[in-house]
């Protein structure tokens, strides 16, 4: 499996012509300083990126605060293993997919579909903004969405349903939908983001309902697609609220930690070292 990495960087604009040997940036985006007492032993191969002071972030972003997290990433460009806090602020996937400007497929791990139609015109949201990235994106091949509830699947209208291709949280109980696998487009690039809380709650503990994919099955999922075809890029959310109680708090930043690592851990030991 090879990382693509940008071959040029012209005026925040990252353009992919190929295969570069250069390190990539690991990331984290820290909006609510639930990162301070996790991922302590690599906390040195990230680069840590503090929006805790961008307001209008939480939830639903605003183009001010768009404009400020875009130029706050974009100079490290796509390349890497990013974490990027609660899934309040998963919609900062298709930030970074915007910085993709050659043809790619995007696969999504995620017990919601972030497919919602969107509530406040000109606003994206961590409920939308994957809808967002099926309709609007132009170098989006393919949108391959895994773990919603099959309701919650039933309920996405897309301008491109072509290009959609779901497994369900039912399907994957039972082992089947298997045969879908053979639309997937082989050799086209890919952009990976897990939502964790497509994990049961042994696993990782979300301010979102979950799933109950253990971690082994989601690894197993993960090296399918790693070894299928060249990846950009790859951002996890899903961490804890930190507003709940501190005891509670403590034990979820516990299990939440553990996984980061050994999600990190497994992703680096097939891209982006």
């Amino acid at each position: 499996m090879r990382l693509l990495v940008p071959s040029e960087n012209f005026g925040g604009d990252v353009y992919y012509g190929g295969e570069l040997q250069m390190k990539p940036y690991h990331l984290i985006l820290d909006f609510t300083h639930v990162y301070d007492d996790e991922i302590c032993a690599d906390r040195e191969q990230f680069s840590w990126i503090d929006c805790s002071d961008i307001e209008g972030s939480d939830l639903y972003c605003s183009p001010q605060a768009e404009r400020e997290i875009r130029r706050r990433i974009e100079p490290y460009g796509v390349h890497g293993i990013h974490f990027v806090d609660s899934g309040n602020y998963h919609y900062v996937t298709r930030i970074f997919t915007d910085q993709i400007h050659s043809p790619f497929s995007l696969i999504v791990f995620d017990h919601h579909t972030d497919m919602q139609q969107p509530l406040m015109e000109g606003m994206m949201s961590c409920g939308d903004w994957a809808g967002m990235v099926l309709d609007q994106n132009p170098t989006l091949q393919q949108f391959i969405l895994i773990g919603p509830a099959e309701d919650d699947i039933r309920q996405i209208r897309t301008k491109h349903p072509d290009k959609l291709i779901t497994f369900s949280a039912e399907e994957i109980r039972k082992g089947e939908g298997v045969e879908r696998l053979k639309r997937i487009h082989g050799g086209v690039p890919l952009y990976i983001s897990i939502d964790k809380d497509v994990l049961s709650e042994q696993y990782s503990e979300t301010n979102w309902n979950q799933g109950e994919l253990t971690l082994g099955m989601l690894e197993h999922m993960l090296q399918y697609f790693l070894e299928w075809a060249p990846v950009y890029g790859i951002d996890i959310c899903g961490e804890c609220s930190t507003a709940i109680a501190l005891p509670e708090y403590f034990q979820a930043e516990g299990i939440n930690g553990k996984t980061n690592v050994e999600l990190f851990r497994f992703l680096r030991s097939y891209c982006c070292s």
